[in-house]
């Protein structure tokens, strides 16, 4: 087993000062330079114009636009660079895993990736410009890979395949986008209609209304429908899945199977964190290993977060937080069955 761990960062102010921040704590991270590494190993197969990411964001999420500008000052780099590693437009994604259960008063969700892309940052966020509040894990520094905002809208999504990408966003900026603009499923719903996607992901969202969706995303269309359970198939979009889905359908019956034992939030925590159940993934290897699991309530407005399985969640009450307090927990601990580096704890290759 090997210990890991998220460090939890509360900032409240403009999206320029958080990007800035940002840069100003990673500037010397291992995390940093392992990112900058890949990239000598693995040359982009295009371009990323500053115009045009600029164009793209300004419309719809423009404080995350600043919040790039802050980075790039923080970390001393150029925004041809920052764009690269975290604008989050026209990059590349890898094949992940992912499980999600929802019922009216929460969505539980594990995100299932591979160690050496995590970045090992849980972040509460209260911007005074622009955009609302939003607590969750982040992926390179400015995407959500799920997350829940101060009106209660809850997001997680779902990985599908790589295939014939287009010219739009991906998934973790997404995220972002979603929760800083979107106040419930319906704007949520709407945005994602509206949006350029750069993959083919799902995105499940629930508000306090107590109601889920799963939109089925791709750069060539969106469908949407309405479901509590959602792992890495399509079920509209059917002609646009992988062949290989059996690993996806043997922990979405898991979940189907189970979820009446998930008789409230810890039980449902349970069902999705514990190694027994036949949800939680040890594949690490293959890009589909159990990282974290997160739990968001949107009525209470807390949320609840676990690094590995078979673990104790910790417990975030998002709600005082907004009203003024701070959160005194200053880092998430963890147990991973892989002896895989991360990319925020050791060089990475």
């Amino acid at each position: 087993m090997q210990q890991i761990y998220s460090d939890i960062m509360q900032f409240r102010g403009s999206h320029y000062a958080f990007g800035y921040r940002q840069g100003e704590l990673v500037k010397d991270s291992v995390m940093l330079t392992n990112r900058q590494r890949q990239w000598k190993i693995r040359k982009p197969r295009f371009s990323i114009r500053e115009d045009e990411v600029k164009e793209a964001i300004l419309p719809i999420a423009p404080g995350i636009w600043d919040e790039l500008i802050g980075l790039s000052d923080g970390l001393k780099i150029s925004m041809e660079e920052v764009l690269k590693e975290f604008g989050g437009y026209r990059l590349d994604y890898v094949k992940s895993g992912c499980s999600i259960f929802t019922t009216s008063d929460y969505m539980v969700r594990n995100y299932d990736f591979h160690p050496r892309t995590y970045e090992g940052r849980y972040t509460i966020f209260q911007p005074s410009d622009q955009g609302y509040a939003v607590i969750g894990p982040a992926q390179r520094i400015t995407g959500r890979m799920d997350g829940m905002n101060e009106h209660g809208l809850t997001m997680g999504y779902n990985f599908i395949h790589r295939k014939k990408p287009g010219a739009g966003f991906i998934c973790n900026m997404i995220g972002r986008i979603i929760l800083e603009n979107c106040a419930n499923v319906e704007e949520a719903i709407t945005l994602l209609k509206q949006i350029p996607h750069r993959h083919s992901f799902s995105y499940t969202v629930l508000d306090e209304s107590g109601e889920t969706f799963v939109i089925e995303a791709t750069p060539r269309g969106v469908e949407v429908r309405q479901s509590n359970v959602c792992t890495n198939h399509f079920e509209i979009l059917g002609e646009e899945n992988r062949h290989h889905l059996d690993d996806s359908y043997q922990r979405m019956h898991a979940i189907q199977q189970q979820q009446s034992q998930a008789t409230d939030g810890y039980q449902a925590f349970r069902m999705m964190n514990d190694s027994d159940k036949g949800i939680f993934s040890d594949k690490y290897k293959n890009w589909a290993g159990t990282i974290h699991t997160s739990v968001y309530f949107p009525k209470e407005k807390k949320a609840w977060f676990a690094l590995g399985g078979d673990r104790k969640p910790v417990i975030f009450d998002f709600a005082r937080w907004l009203e003024g307090e701070r959160i005194s927990t200053k880092r998430v601990l963890g147990e991973v069955d892989t002896d895989l580096p991360f990319m925020h704890m050791a060089n990475v290759r």
